[in-house]
Order: C-alpha cells, then structure tokens, then sequence
C-alpha cells in the first residue's frame, strides 16, 4: 500500500529579534541614551554649559545659543527660557519649544535650607531690579526666582550672588536641587535636632560634582529637625526626619520615595535611624542608588519614586546597605505626630536664646525687588541680620529682641508683609502660572491674591488652618495633591459654552501622619471667575457640617458630593 503524500511542513515564521533595552538602567547595563534628554546628557555634562555661557552666548547674544544648552544643559545652572507673551493656556501642548520661547529667562537663586543674611537678600534685590525688571517670587522650596533675565547679562548676576555667598548651581535640571530646611534650625526652642551641618557638608561635597550631575531627573532633598515637621518630606525623594531614639538619642529618620507630578506618591520610611554625622553619606548612597538603577528610558517615569514603588522598602534599604554603604543602619522610631496645625512657622516666636523670630506673608510668594531689599533693611533695624524662606512661600526674620518685636512687625505691616494674616492670606500658594511658565495653561499668582482678597471679604469670621493650592498646570509645582483645596489649572467651559480658564478641584489632602491626596468630585470643575463663590460655598458648607474640631481634610473626605460641588 502507497504511503499518503505528506504535506510540506509550514514554514515558522521568523520572529524579530530586537534587544532587550529594559529601563535605561545603569547599573543593568543599559548606557545607550533611549531618549533626548539622556542623549544631550551623555554628548556633555550640563555643569560645562557656564563656560559656553560666559565665553559665547552672553557675548553673541540669545540667538547663539545651542538648542541642548537653551533647553537642556541651562537648568543646570538655574535657568529656564521663559514663555513668551500673549500666548494662550489651550497653545502650552500645541507649539513647539521654539514657538514658545520668549528670548528671556527665569533664573533660580539656590537657598539651601532656606538661610539668607541680609546682605544677600539685598544683593538679590538689586539684581531684580536692575536685571529682572523688578520681579521675584518666593517658591515653595525656599530658593528665589527671578524673571526677565537677558543671556548677556547673566554673567554679572553670577559674580554678585557669588560674591555674597550665593549660586546657581544645579538650581535646576536632572541633579541634586536645592536642600530645603527647616528655616528655624538652631533656633527653635522645640528642635529636636539641628540638620545645618549636613546641608552644608552635602553642599560642599556634592553639589557642582560631576559624581551626581547626571541623575535620571531631579532629585529633592529635605533634611529637618523641627517637630512641626516643616519640610514637607512626605513629598521628597529623600527626606531626613528628626527623631528621638529611646537608645542612641536625637537623630534622623529617613524616608525616600515621595514626589507629586501627574503620578502623585507618598515617601515611605525605610524604619533606619541615621545620626548627624552619617546624614550626607546616607545621602549619598540613596543619590548613587538614583543614580545607577533609576529609569532613564521614559521621562514619566524617571523619578526615584518609581523605583521605590517597584522594588519596596525592604528591597530599597537592602541595596542601600549591602552595595552603597556597605554596612547595616539601626533600626528607629517613626515621627511623632506634628506638634502644631501650622508648619510655616508665620507669627511671633520665642528663640531658645530668649529672643524672637518673626514669619510673615507675602501674597502666594510673590514680591518684588524693592521689597526685597525693603526687607533686608527692617530685619537690619530690628533683628541680627539673618532671614529665612519658608516651603509655605513665607519669610521669616530672626533673632529679634523683645522690644524690638512690635516695631518690626509695625514695619512689616506696613511693606503689605503681615506677621498676622488671615488663614487666607497665610493657606494660599501659587506657582509661576502662564505669566512665565512654558508649561502653564492658566494664570496663578493673581488669582490666588485675588481669592485671599475675596475670602478675607466674605468670610472674614473663618479662623481654622487651610491650605489652597493653585497651580497653572498638572505638575504639582504648588502641591495640589495634599492641599485642603488643591485648584490644577485647565481650560473648561463656561456656563455659554466658551472655552475658559479654570481648575479641576482636590478637596481633603494632607501632610503629617494623616497624609493622602486630595479627593475629586466626579465632573468638578470652575471656572476662574467662579472661583470665590465655589470656595466661599464650600467651607460655608464645612462650617456649617463639622464637627468639634474636625478639620477641613476630614469633612472633605466624608462630605457628600452635593455638598462638595
């Protein structure tokens, strides 16, 4: 019997082979640049742009300057071109870089932990008004902006803040930002643990070093003693928080992992107690972990954060101790609960020397050079000649003897500097909004005055610590997330129909031992020009609804949605 023809096999169809990139992870191997930024990074060093800066552009003016420096290795030293004028909130994700340029810059001054004598807050006031037409914000952590910054004079700017003890450097890009600080330490009477001596030897060793110059984004770092708990560090992606160990005494706990942006993630404690003296190499090796196994393939997902998420705390801790410190760190006690409502340390406070420091409020940051140096002269007249700036956009002078305290805040009152503001007044802050920022798609700093000038009108019996938000965009610069009222800038429709600027609304979010983000109202939007009655109704409502000494971020996340709306 014939055998049945078989039929030919089909052929397998050849799959493609392509390389696995995986994550852009250095310490996996992956060094080939899987995006622009990293790619621009690798061709050079951001820190090397300030020879081109005094050699080249400043000399040839604006249009000399290389695309991968103007939008890239800039930031490095504190500069940012700023939007250009007249350009709409619903064009920010249409035009291209070049099309939104404006031929000036912001420029960050770097204040690390917040310190400022009075002779370098009157430099930086004379530099806004003779370079910045006057501009100057306050931000949220604790540096100085300044805005209409030409390229050709930017060298000047650097000799005169360098002169005074002040820089630039690393203000912005993918590196070690500022270290933000607890504006009281080494003063407080309550202090647990005064953190300077860190961030002064982690600024020495490390920042303008080309060991962490090219980090796969930003890293923030916050270092505090206080028990307010006045850095935010929940939000962080290294923070330090002091604590009392029942053993081995006052000493930091350390928590990694928290950033905010469009991916909102709280830091977690790795359970380590870390004392003063180990404070910067910890840091360091948190820095170095960042570094070597942070995601460099996607932008979105380049901060430490992620990191933490994927791979846990314990994981995270391992790989601290077993490959960067190369030694095991003593377990501790968490923080205790915040000691006080308030963290901006607004008011007038006893010194553990006797003496008093007074904080007070400017409208959502926002002052001006005049002012600026206006102040360097009162906290001359009245105090010891050191200042601070505060993560709640606030300042505060320090040092001030008892019978000085009322002059000083008479004068402050009268620079529209109030050291006794209404829970408006002091709970507002705002970004840069779409005056300056390419990012933006409303405007903030005049909406938030405006609001503080409404609310304080309409309510003027409110008396409970709130906190409203306002930012220009969804990147959290001003903290929407964990704001009683967080407002994140878009265009929405008016009750005709028309495209307007308004906010998506965060109601309830918090920091301290109750941390979480803000709660949104399916569908909740206002516009700009509704925002005082929706705010106005709202905490009529909480007022109406609490109960015995409940706070706003309690009832938020309880209320209905009718009353929320």
């Amino acid at each position: 019997m014939a055998a049945t023809p078989q039929k030919p096999a089909a052929a397998t169809p050849r799959r493609k082979v392509s390389r696995h990139r995986g994550e852009g992870q250095w310490a996996a191997g992956h060094h080939t640049p899987l995006n622009g930024n990293e790619q621009f990074k690798k061709d050079d060093d951001g820190l090397n742009v300030r020879t081109r800066i005094e050699t080249i552009y400043s000399k040839r003016g604006f249009d000399s300057i290389d695309p991968n420096d103007l939008r890239g290795r800039m930031r490095w030293w504190g500069l940012y071109t700023q939007r250009k004028p007249g350009i709409d909130g619903g064009k920010t994700a249409i035009l291209e870089p070049e099309e939104l340029d404006d031929k000036y810059f912001m420029l960050r001054v770097r204040i690390d932990g917040g310190r400022l004598t009075t002779q370098q807050l009157r430099v930086i006031g004379e530099i806004s008004q003779e370079f910045a037409r006057g501009s100057a914000d306050i931000t949220d952590r604790q540096n100085i902006q300044l805005h209409w910054i030409r390229i050709e004079d930017v060298p000047e700017i650097w000799n005169r803040l360098e002169a005074v003890g002040l820089s630039t450097t690393e203000a912005c890009g993918d590196v070690p930002r500022v270290i933000i600080g607890s504006p009281v330490a080494g003063i407080a009477e309550d202090e647990i643990i005064d953190g300077t001596s860190a961030i002064d030897e982690i600024h020495e060793r490390y920042i303008g070093s080309k060991e962490f110059s090219n980090l796969p984004r930003k890293f923030k770092t916050a270092i505090s003693g206080s028990p307010l708990l006045d850095v935010v560090h929940e939000i962080n992606d290294i923070a330090f928080v002091g604590v009392e160990h029942p053993e081995h005494g006052p000493g930091f706990d350390l928590w990694v992992g928290g950033g905010l942006s469009t991916n909102p993630k709280l830091g977690v404690r790795l359970g380590a107690w870390v004392p003063l003296d180990e404070v910067p190499e910890v840091w360091a090796g948190v820095v170095g972990i960042f570094r070597d196994w942070g995601y460099r393939r996607l932008r979105t997902r380049a901060r430490l954060k992620f990191l933490v998420a994927d791979w846990g705390a314990e994981k995270f801790r391992q790989v601290l101790e077993d490959d960067y410190l190369k030694r095991k760190l003593v377990d501790g006690p968490a923080p205790a609960e915040p000691s006080g409502r308030w963290r901006d340390h607004v008011g007038v406070h006893r010194q553990k020397d006797g003496r008093f420091y007074v904080g007070f409020a400017p409208r959502v940051g926002r002052v001006d050079g005049a002012t600026l140096t206006k102040i360097a002269e009162v906290a001359e007249a009245h105090g010891s000649g050191r200042v601070r700036t505060t993560v709640e956009q606030k300042m505060i002078v320090l040092d001030v003897e008892e019978a000085q305290v009322e002059p000083l805040v008479e004068a402050l009152e009268a620079l529209d500097l109030t050291a006794k503001p209404s829970p408006f007044r002091r709970g507002t802050m705002a970004c840069t909004g779409i005056e300056y920022c390419k990012l933006a798609i409303v405007e903030t700093k005049q909406r938030g005055a405006t609001l503080i000038d409404e609310l304080e009108r309409r309510i003027p019996e409110f008396d409970e610590p709130l906190t409203i938000n306002i930012n220009g965009c969804p990147n959290a610069c001003a903290r929407i997330q964990v704001a009683d009222i967080g407002l994140k800038g878009q265009l929405v429709l008016n009750d005709k129909g028309e495209q307007v600027e308004g906010y998506q609304v965060h109601l309830g979010g918090a920091l301290g031992l109750e941390a979480g983000f803000g709660r949104k109202v399916r569908g909740l939007k206002v516009t700009s020009e509704e925002l005082p009655d929706y705010v106005e109704r709202v905490l009529k409502r909480f007022q109406a609804e609490r109960e015995d000494g409940e706070t706003f971020a309690a009832w938020a996340s309880r209320a209905s949605e009718e009353a929320l709306s």
